[in-house]
């Protein structure tokens, strides 16, 4: 080694291998040289035997050295350095430390399979010795040089520069003293010698935006109080339970009216958010995307901290005690999770070591042209390791009971929201992504084996076979998939004016040919309140009146249709203006005008019968859990069909009338010959309807009507549906 040369290339801050010039090295004889790198001091001291010996200024860049017969024994030293306006500071020795990391971490990592991986790198309180500091790690491949930078240096890349460990891309720098809360970045020379300033991928916390600093944070302390909760999880597949999902924007549910600009705390959308939540009867909560983002009005779909809750609304630990609550009042907690695409802010992860690391070099395979974002590159073992790892890590670190998974169908197909031309084919020539496809699998093979009571849902809008198979069974391995067809075709359907519904009716009835060939989640998303979209209740056609029946009516049935449920905010009081995620939901109607509170007490009713019923959740995804008793009423837009528990016996019967006419004595199929009660009506005149209900049990004939071998007659209310249930 010419150690001139490599003392040319620090000074430089071109050096790869900081550690074999500074700190301790041999010198002629018994001697030992001692060097450090401080451009700011205007002279150094090394502190030994409580002696101060003085450094000699070798490089007029800040170089210094001394030379010294160390003692027989082994000895210990730091540095003493003067800076201007007579600033003093004791310094330990970064570079007297060998390697930390393991050869087997390492080789984990390079090949995609060390699931704890954020373990490993970022930015991690440790002790080695005496010293208590930081070390920090990241994955670079093509840097020529990585830098540690902060206040604890005046963010100057000079100083801390970091160790290559080799081929497997990864720099190590341990420092003494740093401890939590410590802002810092990564400052990483380029090939082409462009000098770039990165957040760390692996962050645990963040600046509040607009900064965009990584804070130095320990996850491991806090106490745990749901033990109960986690257990429990474990005894009954989520598939056969009833599953009522409240989605949130936590930043816009709800604001303090004292101070519209200012986000609720963690803490305060505990008091608030998890008692309303358990009022309405909803099972689980599911937040749009919590990790970091600079950009307010992304929602958090464009993520630059994958493995920081955002600070907006306080520390993750403040987050950690969130999910204790809610867990503690019986409460799930699903996370929109975006494995799917990542925004170009300089600070994040595109071009990060001034290469497409984590996305692919061809635009045509890394840029996302319709969001102006950049892919994954999923055949990356890396990339892949980085993703997998951080959705393990919300669920392991954060207690999470489940991943959305963002966009899915963005990421199967090559094609996607690219013209002809836009797009490189697959090695088969077609538009599959196999790479992403094997990533997936991948993915929920994992979490499933890991955490067996956890939820993968896919958000995926196309005909994709086998998403919520097994991917043992040629699947992608998801637990869940919204149905995103549902939802499209129902909105549809009741976006049209009653009297012409009856042209539409196979919109009504078209999802039950594919009901059962996924794990189906029924969504009202966020998605459908946005962009010109209007509200859900804007959407309803008609007066008024009307409009708040069609939603009562849209919620009946939806809660009536097989599948899970998931309803977006301010959805469930009948909010009228279009969501905007920098403001509150409008809280006040319901004290303005009593149909949203009627309308809030008709949802907060259906989660009850839900949950209460089993025939409306056990058997899901199964034919042998719905029977239809009438599709065929086309002229009077009704349809009526049976939910069915697993034992066949117990059993519900469901109509619905799509438009204001009252019909007397209508018939409808019924699978037994008995009486039937009305258990709700979406008309009922406290839910703000025109109260035309069946409050006496009904007497089957057995008679065969529609679909079924028996039917009663009832009175069918306007925009109306009803529940029956058998009398025994």
């Amino acid at each position: 080694m010419n150690v001139a040369q490599e003392l040319d290339r620090l000074i430089q801050s071109d050096q790869h291998n900081p550690h074999q010039v500074l700190g301790i090295h041999p010198a002629e004889g018994e001697r030992v040289v001692i060097r450090a790198f401080q451009p700011h001091a205007d002279h150094m001291l090394l502190l030994m035997d409580n002696s101060k010996i003085p450094m000699v200024r070798v490089r007029e860049q800040g170089l210094f050295e001394v030379i010294i017969t160390p003692p027989a024994q082994e000895f210990d030293y730091s540095f003493e350095a003067a800076f201007p306006h007579n600033v003093n500071q004791q310094i330990e020795d970064p570079y007297r430390f060998g390697p930390l990391l393991s050869d087997f971490d390492q080789y984990l990592f390079n090949n995609g399979n060390h699931y704890e991986i954020y373990q490993r790198l970022g930015a991690h309180l440790l002790s080695v010795g005496r010293f208590s500091g930081t070390v920090f790690r990241i994955w670079a491949p093509s840097a020529r040089r990585v830098s540690v930078i902060g206040n604890f240096n005046y963010w100057d890349g000079r100083v801390h520069q970091m160790r290559s460990l080799g081929g497997s891309g990864i720099w190590e720098l341990f420092i003494p003293g740093i401890g939590t809360n410590e802002p810092y970045k990564f400052e990483i020379r380029a090939q082409n010698m462009e000098i770039l300033e990165k957040g760390d991928p692996y962050q645990f916390f963040a600046e509040v935006r607009p900064k965009t600093a990584s804070l130095v944070y320990d996850l491991n302390a806090f106490a745990w109080q749901d033990g109960e909760w986690m257990n429990q999880r474990l005894t009954t597949a989520a598939h056969a339970r009833p599953i009522s999902i409240y989605e949130v924007h936590l930043g816009s549910w709800q604001r303090d009216p004292a101070a519209p600009g200012r986000f609720l705390s963690y803490g305060e959308c505990a008091d608030y958010l998890i008692p309303y939540v358990k009022e309405m009867g909803f099972t689980h909560i599911e937040l749009l995307p919590i990790m970091e983002h600079p950009l307010d009005e992304s929602w958090g779909y464009q993520v630059t901290g994958y493995y920081a809750a955002t600070s907006r609304h306080g520390t993750p630990k403040d987050f950690m005690a969130f999910v204790d609550r809610c867990h503690a009042a019986g409460i799930g907690v699903l996370l929109d999770w975006v494995p799917s695409h990542f925004p170009t802010d300089g600070h994040s992860l595109g071009r990060f070591d001034g290469t497409s690391l984590y996305e692919h070099q061809d635009p045509r395979q890394g840029a996302h042209q319709e969001w102006g974002t950049l892919v994954f590159n999923y055949g990356r073992a890396e990339v892949e390791n980085f993703l997998i790892g951080n959705a393990l890590f919300w669920l392991e670190k954060f207690h999470i009971d489940g991943l959305r998974v963002d966009a899915v169908a963005s990421m199967l197909y090559l094609d996607y929201a690219r013209k002809e031309g836009e797009w490189i084919p697959n090695q088969y020539g077609t538009r599959e992504n196999l790479e992403a496809i094997e990533f997936l699998k991948h993915l929920n093979c994992v979490v499933y084996e890991r955490f067996p009571g956890t939820m993968m849902v896919a958000e995926e809008s196309t005909s994709f076979y086998g998403v919520s198979k097994p991917a043992y069974a040629g699947g992608l391995g998801f637990g869940f998939k919204w149905n995103m067809g549902w939802m499209n075709d129902t909105l549809r359907y009741f976006t049209c004016d009653p009297l012409f519904r009856k042209y539409h009716h196979n919109h009504l009835t078209f999802s039950f040919l594919y009901a059962f060939t996924e794990n189906f989640t029924l969504p009202l998303s966020h998605d459908e309140v946005v962009h010109g979209k209007g509200s859900l209740l804007n959407k309803m056609p008609g007066d008024p009146w009307q409009q708040f029946a069609n939603l009562r009516l849209l919620y009946l049935y939806m809660w009536a249709h097989p599948g899970k449920k998931l309803l977006f905010m301010g959805g469930e009081f009948g909010q009228r203006a279009e969501w905007y995620c920098k403001v509150s939901l409008d809280w006040h109607l319901i004290k303005a005008d009593k149909k949203h509170g009627q309308l809030q007490d008709f949802v907060k009713a259906l989660n009850r019968l839900y949950q209460e019923n089993p025939p409306l959740w056990e058997v899901d995804f199964s034919h042998e859990g719905f029977q239809w008793m009438d599709f065929k009423d086309v002229d009077n837009s009704i349809v009526a069909f049976a939910r069915f528990a697993k034992n066949r016996q117990d059993h519900l019967v469901c109509l619905f009338n799509f438009t204001p006419q009252v019909i007397q004595g209508y018939r409808v199929g019924v699978p037994e010959d008995c009486q039937y009660q009305e258990i709700l009506c979406s008309d009922h005149g406290c839910f703000g309807g025109s109260n035309v209900t069946n409050p006496e049990p009904r007497q089957a004939v057995r008679e065969p009507f529609g679909e079924a071998p028996c039917h009663v007659q009832v009175t069918v209310p306007p925009l109306g549906g009803l529940i029956l249930r058998p009398v025994r």
